[in-house]
């Protein structure tokens, strides 16, 4: 399987940052490919220009999104990793999925109003947050981001959600202790649902 891991944080040394490389890493050891996007590093663009809406002549996405597109066109997994902000995933996030996904890449106009375009493809999610779990739990905060997101983003381009795990509260004062069994509870479940590639 091809995945394409997309990090949105400005830290490189920030817990969200070693779980994009142990997603990579730990993906790679097991016969899978893997693209990496930092979209900070990368200095990604979020602003959707007027030029690029979609209009009766179609959608007419700008250079970068078109180099973009095509570096992640053709793989098998979207594996999206971010802190939550205000619970909600970073401007940069957005702004990626509002480019990327957009018309032509993750929808097409049809008769019924839109066609899917990324059918078969999957969608996993891992978030952090320093608000206690319960509390991001008990009062809606990950559901609510998953019906205006994940749910959203799937929705509308076809992709199959296989998990969004989030991580709360020791990510403000984490140990070297407790981000080590976190980092093994992300490989534990990229096994669970990737398993090896030669399997």
């Amino acid at each position: 399987m091809k995945h394409a891991v997309i990090l949105a944080h400005p830290k490189p040394t920030s817990i969200c940052a070693a779980i994009a490389r142990t997603c990579v890493e730990h993906l790679r050891a097991t016969n899978h490919t893997v693209v990496l996007r930092d979209l900070y590093a990368l200095d990604f663009d979020p602003r959707l220009k007027a030029e690029e809406l979609p209009s009766p002549s179609g959608a007419h996405p700008a250079a970068d999104v078109v180099a973009e597109r095509r570096l992640i066109g053709d793989v098998d997994s979207f594996i999206f990793v971010y802190p939550f902000w205000f619970n909600a995933p970073p401007a940069i996030l957005k702004g990626y999925v509002d480019r990327m996904f957009s018309m032509g890449f993750g929808y097409a106009p049809s008769a019924g109003g839109m066609e899917s375009l990324l059918d078969g493809k999957t969608l996993l999610s891992f978030s952090t947050s320093g608000a206690p779990e319960d509390w991001v739990n008990d009062t809606g905060a990950l559901k609510a981001l998953m019906t205006v997101f994940d749910l959203h983003l799937s929705g509308v381009c076809g992709l199959r959600i296989l998990d969004h795990e989030h991580f709360g509260s020791i990510v403000s004062n984490i140990t070297a202790e407790s981000a080590a069994d976190l980092l093994d509870q992300v490989r534990m479940r990229l096994d669970d649902l990737f398993g090896s590639a030669l399997a």
